[in-house]
């Protein structure tokens, strides 16, 4: 796919559009797309503000896809803290699905393409395309919705590290960004920290054994109140307003150390403590998927 020029702003591109010209071949980066009919379909952002501007996010990917060329997967790491500091949002603003779409398709579809594109198994080139939510989608899978929400809601307060140790596994990225429970700050950290020592042990099958925590988590948490046994503090919204509005003068993010985030508050250690120790009882006992096991149409 040729990159189009950049717009200035970013602003708010409706699904409907998307549909009208995410076509298979924009998806298989063999088709243009339509630029001039994009910027129309959009709405602009009335807020003269610079956290609105196009040009740090398209910087930022560019870095990514410079950085990472070899390893693809490892640009989410290192982007997603970077594009949550530099897009400074409330989640409500966030929550606005046309915002990800304009910069999927106006700002960065060459980012998509790049990021996401699969070899099919076939062999087939024909079949080598990105799926569509990852233009216009959820927000745990469209391509950039992912990796602002799973800052979000993996920092702790200002500190990014949490976010570098879960988007460094495409398995609790994809699977726990998918839980209610982790909007829960103590619980999605303690996730965290189970992984890291998953990781550090060299725990064999980790994929598989970070998707079984996700599960054990999950289901738990349709009886225990994790709120309840291990509390959070609320954060504090006018240290958020603040960060936000000093996004009119603050530098662009920094590409060799992590960002600061808002200084709104970090988890209870008392509650982490408590949810690390029983997920790793859960890590422990969650069954693992069977992966010899032959199905009966095989057998």
């Amino acid at each position: 796919m040729t990159r189009s020029a950049v717009p200035e702003r970013l602003a708010m591109l409706p699904s409907a559009a998307v549909s009208t010209y995410l076509t298979g071949g924009v998806r298989a980066g063999q088709e243009p797309l339509p630029q001039v009919a994009l910027l129309r379909a959009s709405t602009a952002i009335h807020e003269e503000s610079a956290r609105w501007d196009a040009s740090p996010v398209r910087e930022l990917v560019d870095e990514a896809m410079y950085r990472f060329a070899g390893s693809r997967t490892g640009a989410d790491a290192w982007l997603a803290p970077r594009l949550h500091s530099t897009l400074r949002m409330t989640r409500a603003e966030a929550a606005r699905a046309e915002l990800w779409n304009f910069l999927a398709l106006a700002v960065a579809p060459d980012y998509v393409l790049w990021r996401h594109l699969v070899v099919s198994e076939s062999g087939n080139n024909a079949a080598r395309r990105v799926s569509t939510p990852r233009f216009s989608g959820p927000h745990y899978t469209q391509a950039f919705a992912r990796l602002w929400w799973a800052a979000e809601m993996f920092r702790d307060g200002h500190d990014y590290r949490p976010v570098e140790i879960a988007c460094g596994n495409q398995d609790m990225i994809n699977t726990a960004l998918r839980l209610d429970a982790i909007d829960h700050k103590p619980t999605a950290l303690a996730m965290v920290r189970v992984l890291k020592g998953l990781s550090d042990a060299r725990a064999p099958r980790l994929g598989d054994r970070v998707n079984a925590l996700c599960t054990a988590v999950n289901a738990a948490g349709s009886t225990l109140m994790y709120d309840v046994i291990a509390p959070h503090d609320s954060p504090d919204h006018d240290a958020l307003t603040r960060w936000i509005d000093e996004s009119e003068a603050a530098p662009a993010v920094p590409w060799d150390r992590l960002p600061d985030g808002p200084e709104d508050g970090t988890a209870r250690q008392s509650s982490l403590d408590l949810l690390t120790v029983m997920f790793e009882r859960f890590s422990s006992a969650a069954p693992l998927r069977d992966r010899d096991r032959v199905r009966p149409s095989e057998s």
